[in-house]
């Protein structure tokens, strides 16, 4: 298959892109393939970007709404907050199974673009994954709420494993120095991945392999942002939204309000998105090029340059989502162009967005369906179709 006439945000240029199998076999300026040779999809006035990675969320955490009513000096705060005031909220959620709820999480992230995604917490087993879940590491959750921690962080099995913990997610002293214990007690000096590190300094940050930014769950909870523009200068950034607890199920929010922090450019948060997180998780994506694995999202241009339209996306505005070849997502728009062989129009069904009908993946209807049988007032964002069957492709 091959997608045509489409806009990189990574470079500007107008180019096809030919896919066999899970990888991008080539990249050229647009038009200039055979276009009767091989499956096509034309775009017009569309962007591309590599599926975008998402470097820390709790996959089962996100059927919660939002829970808080102020911000708090540090997260064992907060959840002595929300354990104390929102019991009833918390204990109808769980009533959820486990299962289905890592599989809405998943579906949350494949809706926004992302086609991979760091699990932080027990590992979870999740049914027919339609996108990349990374859970091949050591989650340990943070020196208050991780009972036996400094065991942990010290098992000479998991040595060779990153570790990945939250630190300094606060704005007291307390947050920072919970840093300098867990550093003291590094004894195997693991490659430790820190999520969120607010209380963190550069000189901390030297010790770690990378800060997962979370920028939006920092503002809800604490009220202010992490010092990215002093920590990227001694660790590698990458991106994440946590759950739905602390943050919009919509990452693109969450990427809007880190570039206007403007701590890091457009080009750096991009890239904590896509080619440093690729790198950090030792994947072969990040980029749309010969050779890697075809992780592309699609979007309608609404700006008059490519990167302005990256910033400005919504997951209403998503035309395409690919996973390692496999179409993921796609709008109604393009769904007469799908009539090629090998195509299962059977395996999708419409849901609305924001009012844009979208195929997803049927397995995500019962999801959804499945939960609200169970505690309907969980808030999904996205409607189901009045179709309860595909539509033929004519």
């Amino acid at each position: 298959m091959q997608l045509c006439n489409i806009i990189s945000v990574q470079d500007e240029r107008l180019m096809d892109v030919r896919v066999s199998g899970s990888i991008i076999t080539r990249t050229v300026t647009g038009g200039t393939y055979d276009q009767d040779s091989i499956a096509s999809i034309h775009f017009e006035n569309a962007i591309a970007f590599p599926g975008l990675i998402n470097s820390h969320d709790h996959l089962d955490f996100n059927c919660f709404p939002a829970l808080g009513n102020r911000t708090y000096n540090n997260y064992a705060e907060w959840g002595k907050y929300i354990h104390s005031n929102y019991g009833n909220e918390i204990n109808a959620v769980l009533q959820i199974p486990v299962s289905l709820r890592a599989s809405w999480g998943m579906y949350k992230n494949l809706i926004a673009g992302i086609t991979t995604v760091v699990n932080h917490g027990d590992k979870l087993q999740v049914k027919d994954p339609q996108i990349k879940i990374i859970q091949d590491v050591q989650n340990l959750h943070s020196a208050k709420n991780e009972a036996g921690w400094k065991r942990k962080l010290n098992n000479p099995l998991a040595k060779k494993k990153y570790c990945v913990i939250h630190v300094g997610e606060g704005k007291d002293a307390e947050s920072h120095n919970e840093i300098n214990e867990i550093l003291k007690w590094n004894f195997f000096k693991r490659k430790l991945i820190g999520i969120h590190g607010v209380a963190m300094t550069a000189s901390q940050a030297r010790s770690f392999k990378a800060i997962v930014w979370c920028p939006e769950s920092n503002r809800f909870l604490l009220g202010i942002d992490a010092p990215v523009k002093e920590l990227k200068q001694q660790a590698l950034i990458v991106f994440g939204t946590d759950s739905t607890l602390t943050g919009n199920w919509n990452m693109w929010n969450h990427i809007r309000l880190a570039r206007q922090t403007k701590q890091a450019s457009d080009a750096e948060i991009f890239e904590m998105l896509t080619c440093s997180s690729s790198s950090l998780w030792n994947l072969n994506k990040g980029k749309i090029a010969a050779g890697k694995d075809a992780d592309i999202v699609v979007a309608e241009r609404k700006c008059g340059n490519a990167m302005d339209s990256f910033f400005a996306a919504n997951p209403e505005d998503i035309l395409l989502i690919m996973q390692e070849g496999n179409i993921r997502f796609f709008d109604t728009l393009i769904l007469q162009q799908l009539n090629v062989p090998g195509f299962e129009i059977n395996r999708y069904r419409p849901v609305y967005i924001n009012n844009r009908e979208k195929w997803v993946p049927k397995e995500m209807i019962n999801v959804i369906t499945s939960i609200h049988a169970i505690n309907d007032a969980v808030d999904f964002p996205c409607s189901i179709s009045k179709y309860d069957h595909p539509v033929a492709i004519l």
